[in-house]
């Protein structure tokens, strides 16, 4: 749950399968804080209301039930027609809209289209500071993930002096070509990449020929901070003389225990 600030109502948003929903219960505040479930209905049983929400849905939702929401749309705008989320919910399948239960973040939610149409609905100028404040969110959020990519990049070149050293001095023989000893680093950096993600530098090209960079840069911070860790040890191993075979078998080792420690770290959390 995230919160925004608009016009004095806090308004609370959550991301499910990277779609940004968005409290319709506390946009409903801005206009009756005692009576937010009666002005969500009243606003659903209006027939606009609800060929807006079949059509987001039609677009929206490959599961849409179409013949259920034929028979809501015929009955929408009679008096004796009341529509509650959880109903809209169940009849047509509906995505566009969640019914969350529970003291704390619970209510209605829904996608930011639908909430920002609904609070058209319940003002104009609540809805421009709706949107300036969402619209602010998400740029922090921009800011913040392009922070955590800069800490990415910047953990994956953490021991890589270390490691690429520890390869020159122990492994490359001083009479080889500068293409030779490229094989021999590309070597040493799969057996990184094969005992953290199991699978070699080309196995992941061959797999996602249509995808930029590489298998690093599609990496997680949990697993670049092992894969760290991982150069660190690789080079002191090389320089005990270990070979190459018995270095892969620790270093996957090494790197199951430390993913299960740093999975779900706090720590590890802040990056990002």
């Amino acid at each position: 749950m995230k919160k925004i600030i608009a016009k004095g109502i806090k308004v609370y948003t959550f991301k499910q399968n990277a779609i940004d929903y968005i409290s319709l219960t506390d946009i409903a505040r801005y206009k009756d804080k005692e009576r937010t479930d009666y002005i969500i209905q009243n606003w659903m049983r209006n027939r606009d209301t609800i060929e807006f929400l079949g059509i987001w849905e039609q677009i929206n939702n490959p599961n849409f039930k179409p013949i259920e929401f034929d028979g809501l749309r015929k009955n929408a705008g009679l008096n004796s027609f009341s529509l509650t989320p959880k109903r809209w919910i169940f009849s047509v399948n509906a995505i566009g809209i969640i019914a969350k239960s529970g003291r704390y973040g619970g209510g209605t939610f829904a996608h930011k289209d639908i909430a920002f149409e609904f609070a058209s609905w319940i003002s104009a100028e609540f809805k421009l500071f709706l949107i300036k404040e969402f619209q602010r969110l998400k740029e922090e959020e921009n800011e913040r993930l392009a922070l955590g990519w800069d800490v990415k990049r910047q953990l994956t070149k953490i021991n890589y002096l270390i490691h690429t050293d520890s390869i020159k001095e122990n492994l490359i023989p001083r009479s080889v070509t500068k293409n030779q000893a490229k094989v021999i680093y590309a070597s040493e950096a799969d057996i990184l990449n094969v005992a953290l993600f199991g699978k070699t530098a080309k196995d992941w090209r061959d797999k996602n020929s249509n995808s930029d960079g590489n298998i690093r840069d599609y990496a997680d911070v949990t697993q670049l901070v092992v894969l760290a860790n991982l150069e660190g040890i690789n080079a002191e191993l090389i320089r005990r003389g270990l070979p190459q075979s018995e270095r892969l078998t620790q270093l996957n080792q090494i790197a199951i225990a430390q993913m299960q420690s740093l999975v779900g770290s706090s720590s590890i959390k802040k990056l990002k």
